[in-house]
């Protein structure tokens, strides 16, 4: 347990030397490859501390969920950490074991999914023989998951039990209700229900895996004290016991519609304050408009207490503590989305007030003021996104699942600091239709008023 305590060490002084050292991390390079088997690869090399941490990402996240599985990629890559299978002389090993042999090592390894990928991350010190081990446990659990039974008939109540306690809030209401209006039929709107977890099996999550999961389709991102011949040796070994079968195309998933018209959900509930959701589908993360997008959202809404929202509703009439709004680019169209909490007798005003903003930001777009504080805050903050290793890794994990630039890191301030408003105000344009928005008010009986 020794390494254990290394790690949490050395992840400490890690933070400390990239607070201090973050201006010219922007400035270290990133390497691009591609091996035999089709896995694509991302590198920085960050000598400073032996630590290494690997991302390997798939196109298997929600959106290639089954309508009615919904929530089978998210749980898929949740069981690949239940349990390994016997192959090639190795005994299997069973949640515990698993977790007891990467706790021996000091190192961690687990998967996830959000809406567009599923993603499995390692960390670990790059001590020769730990470094070794951890990849080679890695490399089984990513190839070999038991997926048992047992296990998954255990977490299928927990997750059903959680469901149904989550139902008795009012924000679970609200984003349910807001996500199935913006997104209507695409696979972004669809919800994880007691239903559809009834309709998942392990041989489901088999089948799902071995479609999606294979070394052609990885996306693997590495920062940390390892050379390239290091990193493509790490990343051949932990994707070298997946199926090496060549990929065929997977299916497209359509686009997000746009809204043909407004809508208007008033959802009655027994709650001390109204939660109110107002949007509509945004734009993909690869817009050309996402600087502007990021900027004017600063303005608008993403800015806190400074805002343009909070100024209007918060400090001029009281009407809420918080109020915000955010763009979630993805692969897809994700949603535009201002939120607030208030009491509900002031619900139709807080709505009336933030459409109002919307319309008029949308129209006149920021003043040079607003503008120029918005880059100073954003580009005066640049060095807290780089600031430890998880950072600078969801940074290049980004850059790799999206395509970016490798100079990225390097010129996003350059990006952020030549935004004009008038192309902040065309942009919004182009993407915001404030007459055609969804509007959602939970708890109170006030419906929203109209436009």
């Amino acid at each position: 347990m020794h390494s254990s305590n290394f790690l949490a060490r050395a992840a400490g002084v890690a933070a400390l030397f990239l607070a201090c050292a973050a201006p010219a991390l922007a400035a270290l390079p990133i390497q691009k490859w591609q091996q035999p088997s089709g896995a694509q690869v991302w590198l920085i090399e960050a000598p400073g501390l032996p630590i290494v941490d690997v991302q390997i990402d798939f196109d298997a996240g929600g959106r290639r969920d089954p309508a009615n599985q919904m929530g089978l990629a998210s749980i898929t890559a949740s069981m690949t950490g239940k349990g390994i299978a016997a192959r090639d002389g190795q005994p299997a090993l069973d949640e515990n074991q698993l977790g007891e042999a990467w706790a021996d090592l000091g190192a961690g390894f687990g998967g996830s999914a959000g809406a567009d990928r599923m993603s499995f991350s390692l960390r670990s010190l790059t001590t020769p023989e730990l470094l070794q081990s951890a990849v080679q446990l890695a490399a089984r659990q990513l190839g070999e998951p038991s997926f048992p039974e047992t296990v998954w008939r255990r977490d299928r109540e927990r997750i059903a039990a959680s469901i149904r306690e989550a139902n008795t809030r009012p924000a679970t209401i609200a984003d349910r209700a807001f996500d199935q209006a913006v997104f209507g039929s695409h696979p972004y709107g669809y919800e994880t229900t007691e239903a559809t977890l009834a309709n998942i099996g392990v041989q489901d999550m088999r089948t799902f895996y071995e479609a999606h999961v294979r070394p052609c389709r990885a996306k693997a991102s590495v920062v940390g004290a390892v050379t390239r011949a290091q990193a493509d040796e790490i990343v051949r070994t932990l994707l070298s016991r997946l199926p090496p079968n060549a990929c065929a195309p997977l299916p497209p998933v359509p686009d997000v519609a746009q809204l043909a018209a407004p809508v208007e959900r008033a959802i009655p509930f027994a709650s001390a304050q109204a939660h109110v959701l107002i949007g509509q589908p945004g734009y993909e993360r690869s817009d050309p408009d996402y600087f502007p997008m990021l900027v004017g959202n600063y303005v608008l809404g993403g800015g806190g207490f400074v805002s343009r929202l909070s100024q209007e509703v918060r400090q001029k009439r009281g009407l809420s503590y918080s109020v915000y709004s955010y763009f979630a680019p993805g692969l897809h169209a994700g949603a535009f989305t201002l939120g607030l909490q208030t009491r509900p007798d002031q619900a139709a005003q807080a709505v009336q007030v933030s459409r109002d903003v919307v319309r008029r930001f949308v129209a006149e777009g920021p003043t040079e003021a607003e503008l120029q504080a918005a880059k100073d805050f954003m580009v005066g903050g640049f060095a807290l996104r780089l600031d430890s290793n998880r950072k600078l890794l969801d940074n290049l994990s980004g850059i790799a699942w999206y395509d970016l630039p490798l100079d990225y890191l390097d010129t996003w301030t350059q990006q952020v600091q030549k935004v004009t408003a008038a192309q902040v105000k065309a942009a919004f344009a182009r993407k915001l239709q404030p007459e055609r928005m969804v509007t959602v008010v939970v708890g109170g009986d006030v419906a929203p008023t109209r436009q």
